[in-house]
């Protein structure tokens, strides 16, 4: 299986879902960040460390990383052009999966940008007319997911991901961005809604996913984990 995971920033990846993709790292699975900006407004870190950061977790992580440009950050747009940009990118990797940051905008407007632009792209991958992918044969993803990023005041994840035994590397992943660290108590943050849904559902660190389409199952002897905990 191939994971494309895309971020608006050089950490969003790191501090929303990285476990997950350490775990399908560790798995034999093969997966890929997508950063659209190297955090060029930000208040502390110079874009050259700040991506510098990205890549070194990304080797904690397991993953491939590039950078793509799209007018920096704060001025990320949910623009066709963005889209293609990264429909290019789903059909030159062809995942299976894709992870986005969650689409609501009570957060840093690149994230629900980014999220928006994901979507779209997801759904033009598919499509053989569009003249600015001739070339590149049509790709169809299997799922679309959308994880929180600083987020902590919304609605239940659909999906939750017991991630306890890949934690250490995680709080690795996420320490390399130690410019960041100098403004937010971004590992508390992460750290407290990880237990916080590890609690919920009967494990001590968890990560939330929220679906962009309804999962299907042949039988509900399919979702054996999916009892209700409390």
């Amino acid at each position: 299986m191939k994971i494309l995971a895309v971020g608006a920033h050089p950490d969003d990846v790191e501090f929303g879902c990285a476990p997950v993709l350490i775990q399908e790292a560790r798995s034999g699975h093969q997966v890929r960040i997508l950063v659209t900006s190297k955090g060029e407004a930000a208040s502390a870190g110079t874009p050259e460390q700040r991506a510098d950061e990205a890549r070194a977790a990304a080797k904690i992580i397991g993953s491939e990383i590039d950078f793509l440009d799209f007018g920096g950050d704060c001025h990320i747009q949910p623009t066709p052009a963005n889209a293609i940009a990264i429909a290019r990118e789903l059909r030159q990797f062809r995942p299976d999966v894709v992870l986005a940051p969650h689409l609501g905008e009570n957060q840093h407007p690149d994230h629900s940008a980014v999220a928006r632009i994901v979507r779209d792209a997801c759904r033009l991958a598919r499509y053989g007319g569009l003249l600015e992918l001739q070339g590149l044969p049509p790709h169809q993803i299997s799922s679309l997911y959308y994880y929180a990023i600083t987020q902590v005041y919304l609605e239940p994840p659909q999906l939750v991901l017991d991630v306890t035994p890949v934690f250490a590397e995680w709080q690795a992943a996420i320490q390399c961005h130690s410019s960041q660290m100098k403004t937010r108590a971004y590992p508390e943050l992460v750290t407290a809604r990880a237990k916080a849904w590890g609690a919920a559902t009967g494990v001590e660190y968890a990560v939330g996913l929220w679906l962009n389409d309804p999962v299907r199952v042949n039988s509900l002897g399919e979702l054996p984990l999916s009892s209700r905990y409390f």
